[in-house]
């Protein structure tokens, strides 16, 4: 099953096979890896550590999650609990679906619609194409979407937002270039409530996570929901592009603090080898994955299931 705002749906048959399709590089940048790692090793020695340490920190694991996979190996070879370097394989992917689990939260139910699902990022994430892959998804579930073109600062958000409305058979609640986001947020939550909306995706205008003016705007934001819908909103999604790394986790950081975060959407999980940081963002900053982008259709946007994902790396 897969959880969404009003409850659970039925998980998608090929969800399996389009995420080991869509992870592909990440498999080759890391269990590939592996398994050369291990070519022709029969115990686990110093050696194969420091290769065991290269792949994982290479693959974007992050170096806090590989120094604990790797003390972990230690302590249990000198327990003896392990010793046949063939079971280094299942022990990583033991602890990497452990770490993914660990930070995983249910959506909060909703149950008077509309649920506001605040969606934020910097330039360039994907974020307006993510929100258009979300509405055609939450159509496809059967409910009634909104379109919220809060960021009034490029007149082509408003436009790109307006295609995936025409797309997905949204109504786009707009006002003009350099109209103030809150405004048009407060518009399209009264018009919601009128139309008895079941989704409002709210786009905001990228931004850095140090310009702490534009920052505190979606503190604003968030202010003006609970105006109009006391709970609001229920969803915050940053969106990060996956082929960024590291330096994803340091935006991710930022907008966790000044904008309470609530989840995470990987965008672009298909362009990169270092998939890695789907486990690094879990563990460092102990947020739930939501959705992972696979490619450029409607419908690559896929909901984040740990042991799916897991599995879709391990397993060929």
């Amino acid at each position: 099953m897969i959880q969404t705002l009003f409850g659970s749906v039925e998980q998608e048959p090929s969800l399996l096979d389009r995420l080991k399709s869509g992870v592909q590089k990440t498999r080759a940048g890391l269990v590939t890896a592996l398994e050369d790692a291990f070519q022709g090793k029969k115990e686990i020695d110093q050696d194969l550590l420091d290769e065991l340490e290269y792949t994982l920190v290479g693959a974007d694991i992050g170096v806090r999650t590989t120094g604990e996979i790797l003390e972990t190996i230690r302590d249990r070879v000198e327990r003896h609990q392990l010793n046949d370097v063939a079971q280094l394989k299942n022990l990583i992917r033991e602890r990497l679906l452990e770490i993914l689990q660990a930070s995983e939260r249910a959506m909060p139910l909703v149950s008077e619609p509309p649920a506001v699902i605040l969606v934020v990022g910097v330039n360039g994430s994907g974020k307006t194409t993510t929100i258009g892959k979300l509405a055609t998804r939450f159509r496809a579930e059967g409910r009634n979407v909104m379109l919220c073109a809060a960021d009034t600062f490029r007149a082509a958000a408003i436009e790109q937002l307006e295609i995936w409305g025409q797309r997905s058979n949204s109504p786009v609640i707009r006002q003009g270039p350099g109209s103030d986001p809150s405004a048009v947020l407060f518009d399209a939550l009264q018009a919601a409530r009128a139309r008895k909306t079941d989704y409002v995706i709210v786009d905001t205008a990228g931004r850095l996570q140090t310009k702490e003016n534009l920052m505190a705007e979606l503190q604003k934001m968030s202010r003006t929901a609970k105006k109009v819908i006391d709970d609001a909103p229920h969803e915050v999604l940053l969106v990060l592009d996956a082929t960024t790394g590291q330096n994803g986790l340091e935006q991710a950081r930022k907008f966790t603090e000044t904008s309470g975060v609530t989840g995470i959407v990987l965008t672009k999980l298909d362009g990169t080898a270092k998939g890695g940081i789907v486990v690094a963002i879990a563990r460092e900053l102990d947020l739930p994955i939501r959705y992972v982008g696979v490619g450029e259709k409607a419908d690559d946007l896929l909901p984040f299931d740990p042991e799916k994902f897991i599995e879709s790396i391990f397993e060929k």
